[in-house]
């Protein structure tokens, strides 16, 4: 084949100035990956010298070159003038001879090999594309669907007059990339048939915190383009990198993405053009797109592709419907979190507000601003600096105003969409995928947009406060105890994980059932017993999982999970459900189970409840759930601690209910931890180590019940403090207690958090660890290093 155009199959990562980083990158997957499992469909490319000596002819290089050397890209209606003129310039020149007839060589040869009936994507490259210190994102076009050659020549010309797309031309000059120093490459490859299929995004990282031992991968029905512009809310999961290199099951988290649309192969005539979108039936909204077995050999074929590369990489895939194979239809450098240093930005909102609109956040940002409501990029000027901008879903066309905004709120996409890569680099907060947010936001209304709570983004009426804290991580001084956190929500264990610590002291499960299930276990074992209308409430939410239990299981699982794979390999202290019979009473269903008790703090909560025959069925859920994640999974790190064990008699109950649930102590390296927070615990403290393997200190109702008052009483509340004389005494008693036995003693209360000067005093008593709330571990960290020297 001529310099004109090259076949994929002989290109390498070499030719990045020929091709570009696009069609490179697929020809190096092609020679070099192919072997080892990854799936990529061949075709041809146009070269850079092509493309260069289609714009010599009749001076349309130099034209482009004055028409932008006397630009201001910041002016819209300029830029959009200047665009317009230029693409129009190059759709109508003809090409070279030689280029002419080298694609019609190719395409005829393809056609040979493949069969006529074959459909084609042409993709843009451009030569300055996915190096790895920018994301040209969606700076140029992809045309899907393509027959013919006639067709085939029509979509390199579109391609070729991209580059001069207005966001292009804006990115390039913010990039600070010369106009003449980029050239296009046109890629020609086979379409997989994920019309009737799925496809979507991965990373070999979380895009959110930058934590590399996860693969993220998003999935929709359909053609890529819906999930890469943003057009739907997909599936999105997140697998374990070592736990799959292990052999064992390795999917942490499934969310399940509304997918409200998908883009399909149109009828084929010229009116319809070669795709369009549907509404997916609500039966398959409601499912999963793809398989645990699908999520996980995406998650190999993106470590085998990272490990090449030897660098966090941003993989396209798409799932054929004929033949059921998984393909990679491009991959380039992940551009944000890979250059992320050790600097940790933390935001904390100060003030609570009326909640507007929520969906995905992006980034851990917040921004605050007059909101703009935006429904066409034709009011673009609209939006002034600082503004918050409001829209249904902001394609990459929007670029030039997206770097003005205060931050961005759609109704429509995900986290891997156009939108969200450039709203990351730009390092603007966005929460998208709200639904509803152009409805319920007013145009020039005051609001808050904070990513700074976890992986649901939320949008507030007003400016609210809020600070920005920056630490530096260089390096920690050593101390002579462990700091460890106290950490709940699954969502924020990957950003957390990055704070040096040693590992989570107090993982709280209640966190995961009610926010990740919401449903009474007992409801759950009960289902088909169900008042009809509870059952139709229950039924959308639990079907992705097939069944009721599993359902809850499952989700249990993935929360654990999570945590434990986020601090591996240090200790992950996991509480089993520490709900009052009130808390119960609050989940889906919980009114038809739980007892109504006047001092449910002292009522039917922890050991007692597990132990119970009313609820040790649900309680057995529990640990299948834990089980799933030590045995099954190898999550090993991952230990069990029992909240609120009155007696020796309920301890014993709870240690045999376990064991009969295979979590028998000692088993596979299992701890089971007991919460020291009933004056009984330190009293009898050689007692109840007898049947654990250690305490975790609960302050807070270690405090109240001495002290013998209510801490969420406004009347006795000043009383309320963990330096009182009396539960120091107790204090001692257990961590002397557990000295003696050489058993593991921690606190995981807010005390030490609070009072700075009750985590030095439990730094002389010779405490193991401190598990302490995130945002107080480098600073109590320093405070204890300045003492300890």
């Amino acid at each position: 084949m001529s310099k004109q155009v090259l076949w994929l199959s002989e290109l390498g990562i070499g030719d990045v100035d020929q091709v570009g980083g696009k069609n490179a990158s697929l020809g190096e997957m092609i020679q070099n990956l192919s072997q080892a499992g990854v799936r990529v469909p061949g075709g041809f490319a146009t070269t850079a010298s092509a493309y260069r000596e289609f714009l010599a002819q009749n001076g349309l290089a130099q034209r482009i070159h004055e028409t932008l050397a006397a630009l201001d890209v910041d002016d819209v209606t300029a830029l959009g003038e200047a665009g317009a003129r230029i693409r129009q310039w190059i759709l109508e020149t003809r090409f070279p001879p030689a280029l002419e007839q080298a694609i019609d060589s190719a395409f005829a040869e393809l056609e040979e090999k493949g069969g006529r009936h074959l459909s084609w994507a042409v993709r843009s490259s451009a030569t300055a594309e996915d190096l790895p210190d920018a994301s040209f994102a969606g700076q140029q076009e992809t045309f899907l669907n393509v027959r013919g050659l006639d067709d085939i020549k029509r979509a390199i010309r579109e391609v070729f007059a991209s580059l001069f797309n207005d966001r292009a031309i804006s990115y390039r000059v913010h990039q600070g990339f010369e106009h003449e120093l980029v050239a296009l490459s046109a890629g020609v490859q086979r379409m997989v048939r994920s019309d009737i299929g799925a496809s979507g995004v991965m990373f070999t990282l979380d895009t959110e915190t930058g934590f590399r031992d996860a693969v993220f991968i998003t999935a929709s029905y359909g053609l890529g383009e819906m999930v890469v512009q943003g057009a739907v809310n997909p599936d999105e999961f997140y697998v374990h990198k070592p736990t799959l290199a292990a052999g064992r099951p390795a999917i942490l988290r499934r969310s399940l993405g509304s997918k409200a649309l998908r883009m399909i192969y149109s009828d084929g005539t010229a009116e319809a053009g070669p795709v369009r979108t549907e509404e997916v039936p609500d039966d398959a909204r409601r499912l999963f797109c793809i398989e645990d077995q699908d999520v996980e050999e995406l998650a190999r074929q993106a470590i085998i592709i990272e490990r090449h590369y030897q660098r966090p990489m941003d993989i396209e895939w798409a799932r054929d419907g004929e033949d059921g194979e998984l393909y990679i239809v491009q991959a380039r450098p992940e551009t944000v979190q890979s250059r992320s240093g050790r600097i940790i930005e933390r935001y904390h909102l100060q003030q609570t507000g009326e909640k507007l609109a929520e969906g995905r956040s992006i980034g851990h940002r917040i921004g605050a601003g007059t909101a703009r409501v935006i429904m066409s990029i034709a009011d673009m000027s609209h939006v002034q600096p600082g503004d918050v901008l409001v829209t249904d879903m902001t394609d990459p066309d929007w670029e030039p105003i997206m770097k003005r905004a205060a931050a961005i709120v759609t109704n429509r996409g995900g986290r891997t969409c156009h939108a969200a890569i450039i709203a990351r680099e730009l390092g603007v907060p966005a929460v998208v995928g709200c639904h509803d947010a152009t409805a319920r936001i007013e145009d020039g209304s005051a609001v808050t947009v904070s990513c700074a709570e976890g992986d649901t983004g939320f949008v507030y009426r007003d400016r609210l406060e809020f600070e920005r804290i920056e630490v530096k991580l260089d390096r920690m001084p050593e101390i002579p105890l462990k700091i460890m956190m106290n950490v709940g929500n699954p969502d924020r264990a990957f950003d957390f994980a990055s704070i040096p610590n040693a590992g989570v002291g107090l993982a709280r499960l209640e966190f995961v059932i009610n926010n990740m299930i919401g449903i009474h276990p007992r409801a759950l074992l009960e289902f088909h017993q169900l008042p009809p209308e509870l059952r139709r409430e229950i039924e959308p939410r639990i079907r992705a999982y097939g069944d009721p239990v599993e359902f809850y299981v499952t989700r249990l699982t993935e929360g654990i999970a999570t945590l434990g794979a986020a601090f591996a390999p240090n200790k992950v202290i996991v509480r089993m459900s520490d709900f009052k019979s009130n808390e119960y009473a609050n989940l889906l269903g919980g009114k038809l189970y739980e007892p109504e008790e006047e001092n449910p703090m002292l009522g039917f909560r922890g050991a007692s409840r597990y132990a119970a025959a009313s609820f040790r069925e649900c309680f057995a859920l529990e640990c299948r759930a834990m089980k799933r994640v030590r045995d099954d999974m190898g999550l090993t790190n991952v230990e069990v601690m029992i909240p609120f064990v009155r007696t020796l008699e309920e301890a014993r109950a709870v240690i045999e209910v376990l064991a009969a649930n295979g979590l028998r102590r000692g088993e596979n390296g299992l701890r089971l931890i007991m919460m020291c927070e009933i004056p009984s615990n330190a009293l009898l403290a050689d007692d109840f180590l007898e049947l654990f393997d250690g305490f975790s200190i609960g302050s807070n109702d270690l405090t109240q019940l001495t002290l013998g008052l209510d801490r969420d009483s406004n009347l006795v509340a000043q009383s309320f403090d963990e330096r009182n004389p009396a539960v120091q005494k107790l204090l001692t008693m257990a961590i002397r207690a557990c000295q003696r036995q050489g058993k593991y003693i921690g606190i995981c209360g807010q005390g030490p958090s609070d009072h700075p000067d009750l985590a030095r005093w439990l730094l002389d008593q010779g405490i193991e660890s401190m598990s302490l709330n995130p945002d107080t571990v480098v600073d109590t960290w320093l405070l204890l290093a300045g003492q300890a020297h």
